[in-house]
C-alpha cells in the first residue's frame, strides 16, 4: 500500500473541463496513488477528456446551479457505484463577459450566479453525498490562498472563496454530529489554468505572484493537486475544518527586496 493509502477508494470529482483545469490534476494525482475515480461534468465537453485519460472511469453530466440536477447525479452515483469514500469539488463559475468591473458596481446576478455555483453547490452535494460516504471519508474544495487582497482583476470571485471558506468549518462541524467525514479545502495562489485565463487582466498580477514568491518560480497545479491528494488520504486524519494555504511562500514575501527595488528606484 501506498504511503497516501488511497488504493481503491472511491471518489468523486466535480469540476473536470480540460487537461489544464485544477480538477483535472487532481484526479490524475489520485488516479496514480490508486484510487478508484467517477466524475461529474458540467458540460459534454469535458467528456472526452475523461475518456481519454481516465478510460475505466464513469463519468454523469450535472447542472451545478440545479438541485434537482445534482440530487439525480448523486442518486445515479450511488446506484451504480455504492458507498463513497472522498468528493473533491473543483467548481466556479463567474461571468466576467462585461469585463472587470468597480466592486461596488457588481451586479447582483453575477454575485448570486457565482455564489451559486461556487459555493452553495459544494454545499449542497456534501449534503447529498453524506449518507452515501464512508464514516471516516474525507471531501474537499479548491479555494484560493487569500481573500483579504483586494485584487482588482478578480472582482467579486474573492468574497465568493471567502463564503466557500467558511463553508468549510460550518460543513465539517455539522458532518460531525453523526460521523467522521472530514472536510477540508486547498487555497491555491495564482495558477495557469483556462479559467484564469478567462479573466480579464489576469496574466499581469500572475507573472507578478511568480516573483513574489520565496522561489521566484510560479505555483504549478500539480502542487495543489499533491495537496488536495494529501488531504484527502487517511494520512490526513488529523486535518479537519482547515484550509491549507499553497502559494510557494508568496504570502510571506511582502517586501522581497527586488520587487521592492524595482518599485522604488
Amino acid at each position: 500500500m501506498s504511503f497516501l493509502q488511497l488504493e481503491g477508494k472511491k471518489i468523486v470529482v466535480f469540476g473536470v473541463a480540460n487537461r489544464k483545469s485544477v480538477a483535472f490534476h487532481i484526479a490524475a494525482t489520485l488516479a496514480e496513488a490508486g484510487a478508484e475515480l467517477i466524475f461529474s461534468i458540467q458540460k459534454q465537453e469535458a467528456a472526452a477528456v475523461v475518456e481519454k485519460f481516465f478510460p475505466s472511469s464513469k463519468f454523469y453530466l450535472c447542472d451545478f446551479s440545479d438541485d434537482a440536477s445534482m440530487r439525480q447525479t448523486v442518486e445515479d452515483i450511488a446506484a451504480k457505484h455504492g458507498t463513497l469514500y472522498g468528493m473533491v469539488h473543483s467548481v466556479a463559475f463567474a461571468n466576467y463577459s462585461e469585463g472587470i468591473k468597480a466592486f461596488h458596481d457588481t451586479l447582483r446576478h453575477d454575485f448570486l450566479e457565482a455564489m451559486d455555483i461556487s459555493c452553495y453547490s459544494f454545499i449542497r452535494l456534501a449534503g447529498l453525498l453524506k449518507p452515501h460516504m464512508e464514516q471516516d471519508g474525507a471531501m474537499i474544495a479548491v479555494s484560493i490562498s487569500t481573500t483579504r487582497m483586494a485584487a482588482e482583476s478578480y472582482g467579486f470571485m474573492a468574497p465568493v472563496k471567502a463564503a466557500l471558506d467558511s463553508s468549510i468549518c460550518f460543513l465539517a462541524k455539522s458532518l460531525s454530529a453523526d460521523s467522521r467525514i472530514r472536510v477540508n479545502a486547498v487555497g491555491a495562489s495564482l495558477l495557469k489554468t483556462s479559467a484564469s485565463a478567462g479573466i480579464p487582466g489576469y496574466i499581469k498580477p500572475y507573472l507578478f505572484a511568480e516573483k513574489a514568491t520565496l522561489r521566484k518560480a510560479a505555483l504549478k497545479t500539480e502542487e495543489v493537486a499533491n495537496v488536495a491528494a494529501f488531504l484527502l488520504s487517511p494520512r490526513a486524519s488529523g486535518i479537519n475544518a482547515q484550509t491549507l494555504v499553497v502559494d510557494a511562500g508568496m504570502s510571506t514575501n511582502f517586501f522581497d527586496r527586488e520587487l521592492v527595488d524595482k518599485v522604488i528606484d
